[in-house]
């Protein structure tokens, strides 16, 4: 790059932030002139009865203050976008506003006033907007809590909640963040991605749609492992959608995310906190034992965390096989390891009669993970054995790949694929095609 091209990049950079800085003393002013219009509460009670009504209040509001002097240089494309930006602060999520928007965002979080990062196709960026003070972030969050019937201040400092759109939402207010509140919204979208998508986005060939598909007309028990963010949720709904419509799904939910647009017969539940008096809290375990009382054909758990992986390992032992659950892991090894340590909250049984129950309870782990550009991956699947003689759960690969890019290897083919049902001799055909297509281990 020449010393002039330098030279104007800098120059460039400077004019954008003091454009930057001109907007944001203009929104300043525009706020405080407002504001000795008509006040945050009188909008607040407009709001509480009629919200296109406060949205119009504050609209003349922003009109009566461009009539002074002082706003004659502003332009009028300059004044809307004031007017549309105090908006988004009173009414919208302020500065989010637009991320939110963004059908490619998928995550918001706030890091502080002056620190605003989002997730876009699975990669972290910075964004330029930023809060003026802690105080308006502060005012956002109770913004957003307000309607849902939730509170957070210093004796209860976290909160999770859901958006009615969806999306999720994590806060934590001083002294637990020394930087100030912070913010993050998990954004979900209004279209379910189903297993056609995800290969096609390239998270796995052909012959493990075919392979999971079956599995799940099947009625296998399984299992979905990962790290946070690593796509658990999305392929969980996208194996929900393969649930044959004759059969009624019993969703149990922390904070409801999965969403099923075309079956028919699903019922929906999520868990409740504690309220702030410290009583009404309903656990995942209390629904897992209530979903058994409402004849389940399919029980999907979002995601085991407690004591509820011990009811819902005797669900799977008791007749509702072809359940789904998620699980935090790092391996479908590991994956055995932490469903033991969860049941083991729920009671005190030797670890062999445990690892049984796991084994007969799940018939596949399949592992996701988020690779390095942001794509999610299925990186292996096992099943799970029990050994008489060592008294041990052993996960025994199914497939797996080496690497992002690396090719399918499979291990064996499981027995249950041959006895998949015969229709007139075409399904015989279809397994031994698909069969023939593997790349099976040397």
């Amino acid at each position: 790059m020449s010393l002039q091209e330098r030279v104007q990049r800098a120059g460039n950079a400077v004019r954008a932030a003091g454009s930057a800085a001109r907007q944001g003393a203009d929104l300043d002013a525009l706020r405080t002139q407002v504001s000795s219009i008509i006040s945050a509460d009188e909008i607040a009670t407009i709001f509480a009865v009629n919200p296109h009504r406060a949205r119009n209040e504050l609209r003349s509001a922003c009109r009566q203050s461009f009539e002074l002097p002082a706003w004659a240089p502003v332009s009028a494309q300059a004044r809307e976008e004031l007017v549309e930006r105090l908006v988004d602060e009173v009414f919208g999520f302020g500065p989010l506003e637009g991320m939110l928007n963004d059908p490619d965002i998928t995550e918001v979080m706030v890091n502080g006033p002056e620190s605003i990062y989002y997730e876009k196709q699975g990669v972290l960026h910075r964004s330029s907007e930023s809060f003026a003070d802690a105080v308006q972030v502060r005012a956002l969050i109770d913004r957003i809590l307000g309607p849902l019937g939730r509170r957070i201040d210093e004796a209860s400092p976290m909160v999770d909640a859901r958006l009615p759109e969806g999306h999720r939402v994590h806060a934590v207010i001083p002294p637990l963040s020394l930087d100030g509140p912070l913010l993050s919204i998990r954004k979900f979208t209004e279209r379910v991605m189903t297993l056609e998508d995800m290969q096609e986005a390239g998270s796995f060939p052909a012959s493990v749609r075919q392979f999971l598909s079956w599995a799940v007309e099947q009625r296998r028990s399984i299992a979905v492992s990962g790290g946070t963010g690593s796509g658990k949720t999305t392929l969980l709904n996208a194996l929900s959608c393969k649930i044959p419509q004759s059969e009624r799904i019993i969703t149990i939910e922390d904070s409801a995310e999965l969403r099923f647009l075309e079956h028919p017969h699903v019922v929906r539940l999520e868990a409740r906190p504690r309220n702030a008096e410290g009583t009404g809290e309903v656990t995942i375990r209390d629904l897992v034992a209530n979903a058994l009382r409402m004849r389940p054909d399919r029980i999907v758990v979002g995601e085991c965390r407690g004591a509820e992986a011990l009811d819902m390992l005797q669900a799977m032992n008791t007749g509702h096989d072809g359940s789904l659950t998620t699980l935090h892991a790092n391996s479908p090894e590991e994956a055995v390891s932490r469903l033991s340590m969860l049941v083991r909250y729920g009671a005190d049984l030797p670890i062999d009669v445990i690892e049984e129950n796991i084994a007969h309870a799940l018939d596949l782990v399949v592992q996701v993970e988020r690779c390095v550009d942001g794509s999610r991956r299925i990186s292996s699947a096992s099943q799970l054995r029990f050994d008489r003689e060592t008294r041990r759960c052993t996960a025994e690969p199914v497939f797996w790949r080496e690497g992002p890019e690396a090719a399918i290897v499979w291990a064996c083919v499981p027995e249950w694929v041959d006895g998949l049902p015969s229709e007139g001799g075409a399904r015989a055909e279809e397994v031994a095609a698909w069969a023939a297509s593997l790349h099976m281990a040397a």
